[in-house]
């Protein structure tokens, strides 16, 4: 595959204090940047956010977005926070070396944030710098991770050196995180954080270990092999692994020298890598999968890490092909204003991607992947010579079991796509950042449809009603004209290249539709994909819908192929409009359609889909030949001659 040569004329952040160091194509071939452009970046993000500080730089306030849900204090605080953590992998990478001041300016910002917490829930209070507390404020207990972190990483240069009484009023602010948390997820480990830093530092030590010792027994709950945790009691899978679960008990095992503890966690994380590496395109973007997507280059933490600990199967200059090209896509594609800040979103702004937690601040948890500054001048990870990603070396299929995920990559085009048969959203099944059945790095999803009010009308040819935005790679009945979401997803297993699930389809307003099954599979080799839906329990002559991906009008090529039970087997599909995605405000997408037949054992729909950036692809039928025998076998001959098989009952898919 040729070597990506990004825009020469694309320039960080868009502003003249933005300008990078020159390229060094000899040691970087594919995107060109060393550890100089690194620790630029960070200088740049870290002296935008300057001129948005309290008078004594304990918040930063950043405009031009709603506030969270926590309110502007908790959001000042934010900004704080998880600058300060970029600031902290800046200096101590640098063996404290701080010729921006980094350390002294945050140093303030601590002691005039603990001087006057706000102490009562509601009270915004009158000091421009206070800090909210944590018992009223359960968003502080998130930022008191990267307030400890950065105190840890920086002891000898800023902790060390804090006035008594400082260090005090920090500490009484810090230790309600050591408490069990009010969510029962990744925020465990924020006490974790919190303990590894008191641990440090000498203070509080017996309630502190014990903080640790629970958050690990809790996350050890959820750990599902294969280096992949639950977030929770449930199925949602996504890059938390990556800037969570395995970010903060692998770090603390690190600079606590515990090589018991770094020996279980670095494993898993090696084991977690495995997989994860395949999910960035060739040309640096990492997959728009979950929530929390505006953290942007925070998925660059767990490799970083690996590199960090040796508990990494990337060899040095993989890592940094992978970093490196990450962060510059983001940085090339808008990420950075021209202020020099961090907006809302994917590249620019995108307000449907957001949750109600993110605040103006909140993408600097971006800060996580800029660990890699911890590497000092002459780690391998910055002197080795750039390896190509998985992505651009060979065509692919990764199943990932634990999580129920299917990862497919081809060389030609170094495009990558995600098929989710195991992940399922804490917001809920109509989560479009979850419920599709297949994404990629270069494509959607589509922004929630709201279908609730509004009746479509390609289906009720009569309605005078706008139709909304049909959801891209979807699979749907249609109840009185509306498509159904995509349940709680049930895996059902996973082996070499394919994957399948279940689920019962969901009306608009949430209630399920009472006797209704679906097993959906996916099968994909090359670029081609085969997507599998046996329907049970639902009344002959339902409409069915099936959709591709939603592409904008410079997008790679989306097709879509009918193999069996759509209208006209072998039809074209027609096309639709799919509304935004963060890669274009206006998208569309294949669509077929189809009526449920009267079948006892279940109906099957079948058909190919393709994703391409090659130009002039061949049409999806071309891809692959499906054959159909007894009640739901599935049997598929890919064109290089290849085969594959699957059985799917109401209950199972089994491959022989």
């Amino acid at each position: 595959m040729t070597v990506p040569q990004p825009p020469q004329s694309a320039q960080p952040a868009g502003r003249e204090s933005g300008v990078l160091p020159p390229e060094d194509r000899e040691r970087s071939p594919y995107t060109g940047w060393t550890r100089a452009h690194w620790e630029a970046t960070a200088d740049n993000l870290l002296q935008a956010v300057v001129p948005f500080a309290s008078p004594r730089n304990a918040l930063i306030n950043l405009p031009g977005a709603r506030p969270s849900w926590a309110g502007p204090r908790s959001d000042g605080l934010e900004g704080y926070a998880r600058t300060f953590l970029a600031a902290a992998f800046r200096v101590a990478g640098s063996g404290g070396q701080d010729p921006h001041g980094y350390l002294a300016r945050y140093g303030e910002g601590l002691a005039a944030g603990t001087e006057h917490p706000v102490t009562e829930p509601g009270l915004d209070g009158k000091d421009p710098d206070a800090w909210p507390v944590i018992p009223d404020t359960r968003q502080a207990i998130v930022e008191s991770a990267s307030v400890a972190l950065g105190l840890r990483l920086t002891r000898p240069w800023l902790w060390d050196t804090l006035d008594d009484k400082v260090r005090t009023r920090a500490v009484d602010w810090l230790l309600p995180a050591l408490d069990p948390p009010p969510i029962d997820n990744n925020w465990w480990l924020f006490g974790l954080t919190v303990g590894g830093f008191l641990l440090d530092a000498g203070v509080e030590t017996e309630r502190a270990q014990a903080s640790v010792d629970r958050a690990l027994e809790r996350i050890d709950g959820w750990y599902r092999g294969e280096g992949w945790y639950s977030d929770g009691d449930n199925q949602a899978f996504d890059h938390y692994n990556g800037w969570a679960l395995h970010f903060y008990p692998v770090l603390h095992a690190h600079l606590s020298a515990d090589r018991a503890l770094l020996d279980t966690y670095g494993e898993r994380l090696r084991a977690h890598l495995d997989g994860y590496r395949r999910m960035f395109d060739a040309n640096g973007a990492p997959m728009p999968f979950g929530r929390s997507l505006t953290y942007r280059f925070a998925t660059l933490a767990a490799p970083w890490l690996g590199a960090l600990t040796g508990h990494t199967p990337l060899s040095p200059g993989a890592t940094r092909r992978l970093a490196s090209g990450t962060l510059r896509h983001f940085v090339d594609h808008g990420a950075v204003t021209d202020q020099g800040l961090l907006p809302l979103g994917w590249y620019g702004p995108y307000a449907p991607m957001l949750q109600g937690y993110s605040g103006p601040a909140s993408p600097y948890w971006a800060s996580k992947g800029l660990l890699g500054l911890l590497l000092p001048d002459g780690h391998p990870a910055w002197t080795e010579r750039e390896e190509p990603l998985s992505a651009e070396t060979e065509d692919a299929v990764t199943t990932l079991r634990a999580p129920g995920l299917l990862v497919q990559s081809t060389a030609a085009d170094g495009l990558v796509r995600l098929h989710n048969h195991g992940s399922s959203s804490v917001f809920g099944p109509a989560d479009p950042n979850y419920a599709r059945f297949a994404y990629s790095t270069r494509t959607g999803p589509s922004a929630a449809e709201e279908t609730a009010a509004i009746v479509d009308t390609a289906a009720n040819p009569g309605s005078d009603t706008t139709p909304a935005a049909t959801p891209d790679n979807h699979f749907a009945l249609l109840v009185d004209g509306t498509p159904t979401g995509r349940g709680p997803v049930e895996p059902l297993g996973g082996g070499p290249g394919w994957a399948a699930s279940a689920h019962t389809p969901r009306r608009a307003d949430g209630s399920e539709l009472a006797g209704v099954r679906v097993v959906s599979a996916t099968l994909a080799h090359g670029r081609a994909e085969v997507r599998v839906h046996l329907v049970t329990g639902a009344a002959p002559g339902t409409p069915v819908r099936q959709t591709g991906y939603a592409v904008p009008d410079d997008g790679p090529t989306a097709q879509l192929h009918a193999v069996h039970s759509f209208t006209g087997d072998y039809g074209q599909p027609r096309t639709v409009p799919t509304g935004s995605t963060p890669f274009g405000e206006h998208t569309r997408t294949a669509c077929l359609d189809g009526t449920v037949p009267d079948a006892p054992e279940g109906a099957l729909f079948v058909s190919i889909a393709s994703l391409t950036a090659e130009p002039d692809p061949a049409p999806a039928r071309t891809l692959a030949e499906v054959r159909l025998s007894g009640s739901h076998d599935i049997h598929v001959t890919w064109k290089d001659g290849t085969t594959s098989a699957l059985t799917l009952t109401a209950d199972t898919a089994t491959a022989p």
